[in-house]
């Protein structure tokens, strides 16, 4: 049985192992597959039986074109980038890592959130460059400093990962407002559930923690900044569309948002004319809140987990079936 996976580099740039996957079949990784190049994609696939995917997309012409193909699995949550309804229709199988990295991304958006307040890289670089050293006082700051007990944090999305924000935002002495279509006990243990227009209102600190779907797709907009406090904190490590670029990129510029913390853009890697990169006040990273040793492992464990349970017809973790 042979095994592909299209763009293994994000997930294993060689600190993991492939060696569980490679024990079930013949097995081919490729660091990179180019996106945009079907024929590549068809090619690369050839016969395999198992294909594995992150961001690679696998589309009904790829799908008609490697017959053999009879389980797709995604190295991540997001399955977008597979057209699983027609893959439904032809009985194959799409699954993928439900859960991996919930306190990563959790702890991300609060470094995020701590970087804004604090601007620690900064001022360890200035002090690296040696304007401590030649400073006439025993301490200096060249932003404002923020302080974040008492201040509430607005979560637009309390599953899993929006809950994970909330706790530590709690720890630190936050008051926590969340709004969610599915409030649930756990989430009600950490915060108080609004409406959004309440959370915009009310919140010195607004994270996005929801998926993207037609209904959140531009939540953040120039008529939702405008609800805002002035001078609030936005945070996004969620998905990017989630956001109007150029309207975030218009309220930084003129004060109404004090700061923004985004590790995801509307399009990855980001465009060289991406309004927010001459934002003001804007921390872009790109695309890590994932990406640390351990969420990378237990996707490779699901992923592994997922194959297995193809191998054995007891299909765990599936999208579309």
């Amino acid at each position: 049985m042979k095994i592909v996976v299209l763009d293994g580099y994000t997930e294993n740039p060689g600190d993991l192992s492939w060696g569980e996957l490679e024990a079930l079949g013949e097995l081919t990784v490729y660091d990179r597959t180019p996106v945009n190049d079907e024929e590549e994609i068809i090619r690369r696939i050839g016969d395999a039986e198992l294909v594995y995917t992150n961001k690679t997309p696998i589309t009904r012409k790829v799908i008609d074109a490697c017959p053999n193909m009879k389980f797709i699995s995604l190295l991540a949550t997001g399955y977008n980038v597979v057209d699983y309804a027609y893959a439904a229709e032809k009985k194959i199988p799409v699954t993928n890592v439900p859960t991996y990295g919930t306190a990563s991304v959790g702890q991300f958006a609060i470094g995020l959130l701590l970087e804004i307040c604090h601007h620690i890289g900064h001022h360890s670089e200035s002090v690296h460059a040696g304007n401590w050293t030649n400073n006439i006082d025993w301490c200096y700051w060249d932003y404002p400093l923020i302080e974040l007990d008492g201040k509430t944090m607005g979560i637009i999305g309390f599953g899993r990962i929006g809950q994970a924000t909330g706790r530590i935002a709690k720890a630190l002495g936050m008051k926590v407002l969340a709004y969610d279509n599915h409030p649930n006990e756990s989430g009600k243990a950490l915060a108080e559930y609004v409406d959004l227009d309440t959370l915009l209102a009310s919140s010195d600190v607004i994270a996005l923690h929801c998926p993207l779907f037609p209904d959140t797709q531009g939540i953040v907009n120039k008529d939702t900044i405008a609800k805002m406090k002035d001078g609030v904190i936005i945070l996004n490590n969620s998905r990017g569309p989630l956001v109007v670029e150029q309207d975030l990129a218009d309220a930084l510029n003129s004060g109404k948002v004090a700061a923004a913390g985004l590790d995801v853009v509307s399009t990855e890697p980001i465009k060289a004319d991406n309004p927010l990169l001459s934002a003001k006040n804007c921390i872009i990273t790109p695309h890590i809140s994932w990406a640390a040793k351990e969420p990378r492992q237990r996707i490779m464990d699901c992923a592994v987990a997922n194959a297995k349970a193809y191998l054995e017809g007891k299909l765990i973790n599936v999208v579309n079936l």
